[in-house]
């Protein structure tokens, strides 16, 4: 009984060897393995008065084209009491989604940028209370041009001539 497992063993490795042999002889070619790149994104969130740039934010993030999306963000989570003694926890700051989709002749984004700020500036230092919250949201796709800026989408302030811009440069690296 012990010849016949053994002689059986052998013949599965020896076989098995054969039949590697014969598909790597077989003329079948893997296909070659994609190259990947590498993408850096800079955001500059400007802030216009009557047309005028007065402040600028930027952001950065690096992508390849074999990740589906990046998510960027910075700021603070603010507790806010909803009921007596239960708290709820509110993001204030930027936080920018953004997802890239390349293509043989094309490379394109879908962008959605988040921006929030406190009303009154010391509300932040101080908590406590329901603090009141300033937010816009920008959201939108283009296809873009390496190294040439290119504006997502602007809103306007409605309590002021102050305008928002997202804007996205794509450097490939």
């Amino acid at each position: 009984m012990q010849k016949v497992f053994l002689a059986f063993a052998l013949g599965m490795i020896l076989g098995g060897g054969a039949l590697r042999v014969w598909s790597q002889d077989s003329g079948t070619k893997q296909p070659p393995e994609k190259q990947v790149s590498a993408y850096r994104l800079d955001f500059s969130i400007n802030e216009l008065d009557d047309g005028k740039k007065i402040n600028t934010r930027h952001y950065s993030m690096n992508l390849t084209d074999d990740e589906s999306s990046k998510e960027l963000k910075i700021g603070t989570r603010v507790p806010v009491e909803a009921e007596q003694g239960k708290f709820q926890y509110v993001d204030v700051g930027t936080s920018i989604f953004c997802r890239m989709i390349v293509r043989p002749n094309s490379l394109s984004l879908q962008v959605k940028a988040e921006i929030s700020s406190f009303a009154l500036p010391d509300q932040g230092a101080r908590g406590g209370g329901q603090p009141l919250i300033r937010q816009m949201s920008i959201s939108g796709g283009t296809l873009v041009i390496s190294d040439k800026p290119v504006i997502i989408g602007s809103v306007d302030d409605p309590n002021s001539k102050h305008q928002f811009q997202l804007e996205v440069t794509v450097t490939k690296l």
